[in-house]
């Protein structure tokens, strides 16, 4: 081999060596978010977290609801769609890969003048013309192979961005459901602080009746009763708006909902403490990171694809054919013609190709930027959520605290004014107290299954499912 030709063989393998773009290399997660979490409590285990986690709550009901919602929610299709979408970039990506062949024949009758036709060939006659046509380009400098990974890629962000609905449709459906139980729950209580403050309303009247009460004991009783009777309607209707949108994210019409989901009237508990895992398995498990990390290899790739524009596409093509009056012309040796060659097309401008080689660039640190964010969104997240329920239980065992106390006061309250030691005032403070730590309460054990489902949803866990 002269030195002119290694030269050029040195130089075509550097061109290619450099010319493809950066090899992607994922980025590191921050090392203070691989251990355990700052907020915890007796109310979570480090425990690895559950994939399917709305089975602790030992729910049949909730159980199929989110089965329903996996299998039929609207949102989950169209993110299903997406993923055969960018599946079938991905296959037209790699068909580049291939040599491409293009198939042509016609037909056409036509008259010929005197001068253009050969001795004792008719004038008017028909032509008939088929060949084939073959090209493949030549990947030297990566462009096809690049294009082949940023589709990959992409089919791996939509992939993930299909398990992140997933977790959203799971967690909405087991939030909905628990806002129907929970507004059920209250409507009951509501309802027997009703039936209390009408117990407590005959007495006073029957009091009134014997000249141990005035027509303004009665009327104060009379006014907390219509009070909470007004919250009635309410919460019936907070219970019914988590029906209709239980019935839409289980890919329903609000009529076509099972009867006993409309059955149940306590709110979700949970008796466990629940798994939570730590930082480096949340950032390994939730979608929204993996959706990131793949959106920021496709964009990486990309780069190898514009720069592959600053270099010459070479491209191997060859064609073959042939022309007759008729059929059976056409696959004589006579009229068959072929052509063999070679096609290089190098722009001779390259301001263009640079300027789409920055523009990848600067695509590439905004898809790192949102990795970056992405994670710590999702560490924020989880962080929030394990305090907002460790809080809210905190809170819950206060209430329960001064129920308890509400209770025995509102029990004294009435003994007493049976036997006239106190006046209808005292005992309307008592009655208002009890109903107020009821209703506290009751709307605490709805907060809770809450921010359970806050935190499940955090955790990133249910596409698995």
């Amino acid at each position: 081999m002269t030195y002119r030709n290694i030269l050029i063989t040195a130089s075509a393998l550097a061109l290619a060596a450099c010319a493809a773009g950066p090899d992607y290399v994922a980025p590191a997660r921050p090392q203070a978010a691989a251990g355990p979490f700052l907020s915890t409590s007796a109310a979570v285990t480090p425990e690895p977290v559950q994939g399917d986690w709305w089975r602790l709550y030992d729910d049949p009901v909730l159980d199929r609801l989110v089965a329903d919602a996996l299998a039929a929610n609207t949102d989950i299709r169209a993110a299903t769609a997406r993923i055969a979408r960018a599946r079938a970039a991905l296959r037209g990506a790699g068909a580049e890969r291939l040599p491409q062949a293009q198939v042509s024949a016609g037909a056409n009758y036509g008259r010929l003048p005197e001068g253009q036709r050969a001795p004792g060939a008719p004038r008017e006659d028909w032509q008939i013309d088929a060949g084939l046509d073959v090209s493949y380009e030549v990947d030297l400098f990566g462009r096809v192979s690049r294009g082949v990974e940023a589709a990959r890629a992409d089919v791996g962000a939509a992939q993930a961005d299909a398990d992140a609905v997933r977790v959203v449709v799971a967690a909405e459906t087991a939030r909905a459901y628990a806002d129907a139980v929970s507004a059920a729950e209250r409507l009951g209580v509501a309802e027997r602080i009703v039936q209390l403050l009408d117990q407590s309303l005959d007495l006073t009247e029957r009091r009134r009746g014997v000249g141990l009460a005035t027509r303004l004991d009665t009327a104060r009783i009379a006014a907390l009763r219509n009070q909470r009777q007004a919250e009635v309607p309410a919460l019936a209707a907070e219970r019914d708006a988590a029906l209709f949108a239980l019935a839409t994210l289980t890919g329903r019409a609000p009529a076509e909902l099972p009867a006993e989901v409309r059955t149940r009237t306590a709110t979700l508990r949970l008796d466990k403490p629940i798994p939570v895992g730590d930082g480096a398995a949340l950032l390994a498990r939730r979608p929204d990171v993996r959706a990131a990390e793949r959106r920021l290899a496709a964009q990486t790739a990309r780069i190898g694809v514009a720069t592959a524009d600053l270099y010459p596409r070479i491209t191997l093509g060859g064609s073959v054919g042939s022309t007759g009056n008729d059929v059976g012309d056409l696959f004589g040796a006579g009229p068959l013609r072929w052509l063999l060659g070679g096609l290089i097309n190098w722009a001779v401008n390259p301001e263009p190709a640079r300027a789409r080689v920055q523009a990848a660039e600067a695509d590439t640190q905004e898809a790192l930027a949102t990795f970056d964010g992405t994670v710590l969104r999702a560490l924020q997240e989880t962080e929030t959520a394990l305090s907002a329920y460790a809080h809210a239980l905190e809170r819950r065992t206060a209430l329960q605290a001064a129920l308890n106390e509400a209770k025995v006061a509102a029990d004294i309250a009435r003994s007493r004014q049976r036997e006239g030691d106190i006046d209808s005032l005292q005992l309307l403070d008592a009655e208002r107290t009890f109903a107020d730590a009821q209703a506290a309460l009751a709307t605490a054990d709805a907060d809770i299954a809450g921010r359970q489902v806050d935190l499940f949803r955090a955790l990133g866990g249910g596409w698995q499912a």
